[in-house]
């Protein structure tokens, strides 16, 4: 008789423990209800594994089963035969609906997961002035934050600062924003009723490092616990979405939010991986919104990652001519360079990366621009050097110093393509800037300022035969001062025009009449740059 109260109370308790058990595991993995996802059909198989468990187990007493375990008899259960069966039966299904996604049988899908379209890149990228160009990569911003919060001492001892340092535009500015997090558990406890009290925000110009403090902390975040933790916040909201990766972002007034976008899979069951919308969490009250990819708001700057568009670049240049030629002949077959950055164009980040052949020579058939917000992707035929070719030729302009080159940077400088680079020394500090020519990667000019690097690129241009420097900007007017200097062996002129301070600096090479103007004389000129000092790229005398 005990014996039978023993196996009732078990077949009571089991289906309590695997409930209990289940919840648990929803509570750590957070599983969308969703069934195009991985994690789901793992929590549902665990489930029915845990519960078909819990109903057979028990109709034995708990001594027959430790003999059975103990005897190796346990796979011989009928209850462990069905939990392996459905088991491998899932694993099976779940390779063929893999392998019909693939891109083997779906070459043209993955092809069109990006469109192209061809862009005019001086009209669709102005020519930035010298305050308008960022010097600060990501790795000089980490440093700048660790020095800014350094500088704190209440802070420094409780919080750290992650490892976001996303770049946006804020009020038409270049920056990078990231906010603090907990040092550890101990520290939450502490200090997670008030929140986070701020973020850093990196001025990409001037290198102006800021310690954003907030009237009201952040209370949501992938760094908080229990029902604040971010995936859990929008796993409750949203039981059905596909979260991508978690993008801080600050608005137009400062106030923080983390854009959760959303995935979905255009081909196949798991092919195609896109992002369809997302969730604008604000991280202070933790108050959410849901929008498609088409209706999210304009200040905001990151909705796609940068590998899953280079990813799909990749795709549209592979699979141009199907599957079969992207393996046999490669026909027309093209490819992402090494590496990526970031422009601002009208107030929205691109994403800026060369696109080159697979046969791996060193220079590009043209470059494109992917709005990250939106996704609409710009390509330029505009055959150049690699970016690391770009860089291999600014080192060697200063190979003496042995200063490494960051990744370059895209700019309209004279209505041409340029590479915007910074020269570091050993200690990652920046030393000089860089200009080099996208198509004649010889053309290269630097110096210890923006403004420098950038004369001195333009009077290398004015230089090259063969180069157009552009149209630029046109003025005309009445010589008011003219006067000669040899720079660094070549002849340049410095005018002045009635009612202007401006100055105009012309090579002798822009104007075979140069030497032959005087004062009063009328010109119209063509110039590069808005500063008070302007590189002329081309003169006509009445």
């Amino acid at each position: 008789m005990s014996q039978i109260n023993k196996v009732n109370r078990a077949r009571i308790l089991a289906p309590v423990a695997a409930l209990i058990f289940v919840l648990l595991m929803y509570w750590l993995m957070l599983p969308p209800i969703n069934p195009v996802s991985a994690n789901f059909w793992v929590f549902v198989l665990l489930t029915a594994a845990a519960f078909i468990l819990a109903f057979t187990l028990p109709n034995k007493s708990w001594s027959d089963i430790a003999f059975e375990i103990k005897s190796q008899h346990m796979p011989r259960h009928k209850g462990v035969r069905i939990a392996l069966s459905v088991f491998g039966g899932a694993i099976i299904l779940v390779i063929l609906l893999w392998l019909w996604g693939q891109p083997v049988f779906n070459a043209s899908k993955y092809k069109d997961l990006l469109i192209k379209t061809e862009g005019d890149f001086t009209a669709d990228v102005s020519e930035l002035s010298m305050n308008q160009i960022p010097v600060v990569d990501r790795e000089t911003a980490v440093q700048l934050g660790k020095r800014k919060l350094g500088e704190i001492a209440d802070l420094v001892s409780q919080f750290e600062i992650a490892t976001d340092y996303t770049q946006i535009n804020l009020n038409n500015r270049p920056v990078r924003v990231t906010p603090l997090v907990y040092a550890d558990i101990f520290k939450w406890y502490n200090n997670h009723k008030k929140g986070i009290p701020a973020y850093i925000q990196v001025d990409m110009v001037t290198q102006k490092t800021t310690l954003v403090h907030l009237e009201n902390g952040i209370k949501y975040s992938p760094n908080e616990y229990l029902l604040r933790d971010l995936t859990r916040h929008l796993r409750f909201a949203y039981p059905t979405k596909l979260f991508d990766t978690y993008l801080f972002e600050v608005d137009e007034s400062g106030t923080p939010y983390w854009i959760a976008p959303t995935y979905y899979y255009r081909i196949g069951v798991w092919g195609g991986r896109d992002i369809e919308g997302a969730v604008l969490v604000n991280a202070v009250d933790g108050s959410h919104k849901w929008y498609r990819v088409d209706d999210i708001p304009e200040w905001v700057d990151r909705v796609y990652r940068s590998d899953l568009v280079i990813e799909q670049l990749n795709y549209n240049g592979k699979f141009q001519d199907g599957f079969i030629n992207s393996l046999i002949g490669q026909r027309g077959v093209l490819q992402t360079t090494s590496g990526y950055n970031y422009i601002a164009v009208n107030d929205d980040v691109y994403l800026y990366t060369g696109i080159t052949s697979v046969t791996g020579d060193q220079s590009n058939i043209g470059f494109v621009l992917v709005n990250m917000r939106t996704k609409d992707t710009k390509f330029y035929s505009i055959p150049g050097a690699e970016e690391v070719s770009a860089m291999s030729s600014a080192q060697g302009q200063v190979q003496h110093l042995n200063y490494i080159a960051t990744f370059p940077l895209l700019l309209n400088v004279a209505n041409r393509p340029t590479y915007f680079l910074s020269l570091k020394d050993a200690a990652g500090l920046v030393k000089m800037y860089a200009f080099v020519d996208v198509e004649r990667y010889q053309i290269v000019g630097t110096g210890t300022s923006v403004s420098d690097a950038r004369s001195n690129y333009v009077k290398s241009l004015t230089r090259e035969e063969g180069v157009s420097a552009g149209s630029g900007t046109r003025v005309n007017g009445k010589i008011a001062q003219i006067y000669t200097a040899v720079v660094d062996g070549n002849t340049n002129y410095y005018i002045m025009l009635e009612g202007s301070d401006i100055v105009y600096i012309a090579p002798i090479k822009v104007y075979d009449r140069l030497p032959f103007l005087n004062v009063g004389d009328n010109i119209d000129l063509a110039y590069s740059g808005d500063d008070n000092t302007r590189e002329v790229l081309s003169i006509t005398g009445e």
